[in-house]
């Protein structure tokens, strides 16, 4: 009687037609079963901003066995990808005999007739380890369904929110250590799908893993140097400090953009060690955290004994070694006399008060004869209080007002 319909009516003509629709063009899809030492995927995922600076996750699954692999990285360059494939299938024990990734240009450089071309050198890599390199079709993916759900839990662990409420970062070793701390967390975990640790899943399938070279495919990292015996290796004539452990070790060396990128060769495969602007000769670039802390970092020597004598003076408190330290920079005389007359007053009147007139003398740089007399004669029943100071707004040079009328004739004297 005049009606015309309203918006439900239209929604529901929508959506039968995407129904028939979909009915005759539905993508069927024959589950995939996974064999053990057949696929391993990757995918980058984006990691949190540290210090402005922008980080990658690489994120690797091993399709059988669900086990994870998950690696912060500053960029996605293929020396890295070479470190983070070779550390990934180190730490699994083997290499599979496929890997597949996207259509990156480190990957893939074209497609011709839908079908990609592979980057040579990554061609190489892939042969250096026995993998065969399969890519993903473009904008399809569940073709990797695997590692994109890898990369989703790290990213939702890893990567601070306001959901996770993690702290953001201060350093990129921080995120290293989270990132190590969650493949081990997810990889001891039982998973929903096989009902069975990826661990345990994992010391089973590597017996159809092949096994992997000595070597890792070095060619890839860059350049051979050996670190010197103070942590540091020579690129183009500039000095790079690097961690004191990797001393007499060879690392790699190569530069990405303004930056020097430092790898190491451990049991975990290639690691990247360090990374240092680039700098020019006569600038050498060092880093404080490369070397082991020093007690006597600011030059402060602590007094040892190498004598009996020098060591009954040592024996009276901090106080003695602070006296002998202050008195020895200030070049003064007779210093063993006198530390055989503290030794002598130690017994006369306390080690304990003894060493408080030391270290008195030493703060107020009191170092003549009879001062360690004088200064347990001012202490002898009194509390210890800080020695007095002359201040800046007092001075013991006379005033000069007796001069204000020099020159002036007294009154009533006009010759």
């Amino acid at each position: 009687m005049g009606f015309t319909g309203t918006d439900r009516t239209t929604r529901r003509a929508v959506a039968a037609a995407k129904a028939s629709y979909r009915a005759g063009h539905r993508r069927v899809f024959r589950p995939w079963i996974p064999e053990p030492g057949l696929w391993l995927q990757w995918d980058w995922g984006d990691g949190p901003t540290i210090a402005g600076r922008k980080t990658w996750l690489w994120c690797a699954w091993l399709a059988w066995s669900r086990f994870r692999v998950v690696t912060p990285v500053l960029d996605k360059t293929l020396p890295t990808i070479a470190g983070c494939l070779d550390a990934t299938l180190r730490q699994i024990g083997g290499a599979p005999t496929y890997a597949l990734t996207d259509n990156e240009r480190t990957v893939t450089t074209d497609h011709i007739a839908r079908i990609p071309v592979r980057n040579q050198q990554i061609v190489e890599i892939a042969h250096h380890y026995g993998l065969t390199i399969r890519t993903c079709v473009p904008a399809d993916p569940q073709t990797k369904g695997g590692s994109e759900a890898t990369v989703r839990i790290a990213k939702r662990d890893l990567v601070p929110t306001d959901v996770n409420l993690r702290p953001a970062y201060g350093e990129f070793v921080e995120l290293v250590a989270a990132c190590q701390e969650f493949t081990t967390q997810v990889n001891d975990k039982v998973h929903r799908a096989t009902r069975r640790r990826p661990l345990e899943a994992l010391a089973e399938e590597r017996h159809r893993l092949h096994p992997l070279p000595a070597n890792p495919f070095t060619a890839a990292l860059g350049t051979t140097r050996k670190v010197a015996g103070d942590a540091t290796i020579s690129v183009d004539s500039v000095r790079y400090s690097v961690p004191h452990a990797l001393v007499e070790q060879t690392v790699w060396v190569r530069f990405h953009g303004d930056e020097l990128v430092v790898t190491a060769l451990g049991a975990a495969g290639a690691v990247e060690v360090t990374r240092h602007a680039r700098s020019t000769p006569g600038n050498p670039a060092i880093k404080d955290e490369h070397y082991p802390p020093r007690p006597d970092a600011h030059s402060d020597r602590t007094p040892k004994a190498t004598s009996a004598e020098e060591a009954a003076f040592l024996a009276l408190g901090p106080g003695a070694g602070a006296w002998l330290v202050e008195a020895a920079a200030a070049g003064a005389r007779r210093m063993r006399p006198k530390m055989a007359e503290a030794i002598a007053l130690a017994k006369l009147h306390g080690v304990n008060e003894v060493d408080r007139a030391l270290g008195t003398a030493a703060i107020a740089g009191r170092f003549a004869e009879n001062d360690l007399i004088s200064i347990l004669d001012h202490h002898l029943g009194r509390t210890l209080t800080e020695p007095t100071r002359a201040s800046e707004n007092h001075s013991l040079q006379p005033g000069t007002s007796a001069w204000s009328r020099f020159g002036i004739a007294p009154e009533g004297d006009m010759n």
